[in-house]
């Protein structure tokens, strides 16, 4: 669960959710991305952050008014 506080959702507090969101999916399925950019010639970076955008719909958030 995210905390968030809703009057602070600038491009700092965005960047910082997609790392986080970043080394989750890297921690959980880092091998398995690597496979795959191997095997079909993509960018890990790409795919990783492409990834990690799709996690962030898993998370649940919860704001501060």
């Amino acid at each position: 669960m995210v905390h968030l506080n809703y009057n602070n959702l600038d491009e700092a507090t965005q960047e910082r959710l997609l790392n986080m969101s970043k080394k989750d999916v890297e921690k959980r399925f880092g091998e398995q991305l690597k496979n795959y950019a191997k095997k079909h010639y993509v960018n890990y970076q790409s795919l990783l952050e492409e990834e990690a955008i799709r996690n962030l719909y898993n998370y649940k958030y919860v704001f501060k008014i």
